[in-house]
């Protein structure tokens, strides 16, 4: 496997602290964004995951300057909460788009590099809420869903090319919004995870970057979750 990464949504949070360790790990990393900017002195590309002719310019822009990708990290996504009955088809259509659609539409154009290079790792970022379920998320958790059987269907299809593809499903992140919660709403979160404390960014990052790293592991669905969804 060669060590171009490129992460999505790599600008902020989870995508951010993924990137540098990545970095530190020795990849080379490209980091996907709208703006086509990135913090820290990281190289970065204009992307729009929601946009198949944007996926395509930003892999030939990345492989124009340096070189294939070996490592994808689909970590870009967003969430347009509500119920259901209130949900709008807008609401729906953006989520899968973005977060189901958009991270297979990537690792289709990822694969040109890899079945070349009969190497290469993909790594979703999925969400506790896909097995588990959330009141107000049913576009979220679908999309979420989606990757499970997007990576397991992938993982089959590529494994004899040695090309690995696997989901990390964080649950609870200690971000802005999080913090932005009543300490009500802290306490019924925090009640239901058995380490009893938000993940660090950091410690999803840790996860990819073992998978980065992992030859014999496919197919996989690894929570980073304290436990919260543990048993599904």
């Amino acid at each position: 496997m060669n060590g171009i990464a490129l992460v999505t949504g790599g600008n902020r949070g989870i995508g951010l602290a993924t990137a540098l360790r990545l970095r530190d790990d020795g990849f080379s990393v490209v980091v996907g964004s709208r703006s086509g900017e990135a913090p820290d002195g990281l190289d970065a590309v204009r992307l729009d995951v929601s946009s198949p002719e944007s996926i395509d310019s930003a892999f030939a822009d990345i492989e124009e300057r340096f070189g294939p990708v070996g490592l994808l990290v689909a970590n870009a996504g967003v969430t347009r909460d509500t119920l259901l009955m209130r949900m709008t088809d807008e609401d729906i259509d953006l989520v899968l788009q973005t977060n189901l659609a958009g991270s297979i539409r990537l690792a289709r154009r990822a694969m040109k590099g890899m079945i070349r290079a009969k190497s290469g790792r993909i790594v979703f970022v999925g969400s506790v809420v896909w097995a588990l379920g959330s009141a107000g998320q049913v576009n979220y958790a679908a999309s979420k869903a989606g990757l499970v059987g997007a990576a397991r269907s992938l993982a089959r299809e590529v494994g004899s090319r040695g090309i690995t593809v696997n989901v990390v499903a964080p649950g609870f992140v200690e971000t802005d919004m999080t913090a932005q919660l009543s300490e009500s709403q802290q306490s019924a979160i925090l009640g239901g995870i058995p380490l009893g404390r938000y993940a660090q960014a950091a410690e999803i990052a840790d996860v990819v970057s073992f998978l980065a790293s992992a030859s014999y592991i496919t197919g996989a669905v690894i929570p980073v979750d304290g436990g919260l969804g543990m048993g599904h």
